[in-house]
């Protein structure tokens, strides 16, 4: 597939002045958990904050660049729904929240994405989050 395919879909004409966020929700189950702890032990992270991606956490990452005036976009595996209700719920998070439209999403063209937003929040126990931030940083 084409990698860029989710920004042509998301960001049609305007993807070269696209100001965007992009969220990895990535819950992990029970594994997820444990494996989170332990890094957050490593590098001074939260052991929960990653997993649940709660509003105010959230907030605390996008606000300070500014990125609450943007659209904020959420790519998931869907194995915690709550995420996006909490989020879409929230009165300075839901106004700019989007998911993805379903027929563009695949995993090549989701990390597209995800690399070349403005801001990225992704889990750290997840490998296709790291896999993300560190090509953002690359």
């Amino acid at each position: 597939g084409d990698m860029c395919s989710v920004i042509d879909a998301t960001l049609g004409e305007e993807k070269s002045s696209a100001v965007y966020s992009v969220i990895h929700s990535r819950h992990l189950e029970e594994e997820g958990e444990k494996l989170l702890w332990w890094r957050s032990k490593l590098y001074g992270c939260d052991p929960y904050a990653a997993l649940h991606m709660k509003p105010d956490y959230v907030k605390s990452i996008l606000a300070p660049w500014g990125m609450l005036d943007h659209p904020i976009y959420l790519i998931t595996d869907g194995q915690d729904p709550e995420v996006f209700e909490r989020l879409q719920q929230d009165p300075d998070i839901g106004p700019q929240l989007r998911l993805v439209p379903p027929e563009s999403s695949w995993l090549g063209g989701d990390v597209t994405f995800a690399i070349m937003s403005n801001a990225f929040v992704g889990n750290p126990a997840s490998s296709l989050s790291s896999f993300i931030a560190h090509s953002r940083l690359a």
